[in-house]
């Protein structure tokens, strides 16, 4: 009887559910290579990719050429970045035993955003959602909360600056569009609730620290912060003072 072998597979970015329905099958292992892998240090990246990328895409990096998968998907549509494109031609030229696959989602069926409104602890609920990318069956219905802040964004990489917030906080921004697997859905991204204590958040050198910041000059009441590898003390306190001073 022949055993198949362990396909290991990156993905970066959300990649379109076609992809991700052929990653199924029990033979395949799948990492997120946006998120942190056990202890592989950022650093490793430093010689491929420049300091002024995000700390995301570098954590892609570090970790594709310490798990050196098999395969990568990595969505280089408007979903992303255009930073995601460059970094496809370095890991192609870096990683030559590892089949890189360009794919630009743009999905545009709505699959639903049940654990951004949900009553959650906001680390559990983050990691809830960027653990729903690799998931292809449609989202058990959750009981939505009346939220009493906002958190406005990308997952960040450093998920410690989520434990400030209360469990009735709702998700916005990228994050949002990530559970409902439509990463190019501006028109979602955009959305927030100007009722509520907003935090717009974006990871350094990310494109999107504009739009975070642009919006949070819109919304009554927000606090606009970007962080790059990790959370600092600076970071959480200003999330802690703005929420303190909200009443939170």
């Amino acid at each position: 009887m022949t055993i198949a072998r362990t396909l290991r597979v990156g993905i970066v970015g959300v990649p379109p559910l076609s992809v991700m329905q052929t990653l199924t099958a029990p033979h395949i292992k799948v990492y997120d290579l946006d998120e942190p892998q056990g202890r592989i240090d950022i650093e490793t990246a430093s010689p491929f990719l420049p300091q002024v990328y995000c700390g995301i895409l570098r954590t892609v990096m570090a970790n594709s050429l310490i798990i050196r998968p098999d395969v990568i998907y990595i969505d280089i549509g408007p979903g992303k970045c255009d930073c995601a494109v460059h970094t496809a031609t370095v890991l192609e030229d870096t990683l030559p035993k590892t089949r890189i696959i360009r794919t630009r989602n743009q999905d545009s069926t709505d699959f639903g955003t049940p654990l951004c409104t949900t009553r959650m602890d906001l680390l559990k609920k983050m990691q809830a959602i960027t653990a729903s990318v690799q998931s292809t069956t449609p989202y058990h219905s959750l009981q939505p909360c009346k939220a009493v802040a906002g958190f406005w964004g990308v997952p960040p990489r450093d998920f410690s600056l989520l434990s400030l917030f209360p469990d009735t906080t709702h998700v916005y921004g990228w994050a949002r569009c990530m559970e409902n697997k439509t990463p190019d859905n501006l028109k979602l991204e955009l959305h927030y609730n100007p009722d509520i204590p907003t935090v717009f958040f974006a990871q350094s050198f990310c494109a999107k620290t504009a739009l975070a910041r642009h919006l949070a000059t819109k919304h009554p009441h927000a606090l606009y912060l970007d962080c790059d590898v990790t959370a600092g003390n600076s970071a959480k306190a200003k999330i802690q003072a703005f929420l303190e001073l909200s009443g939170i």
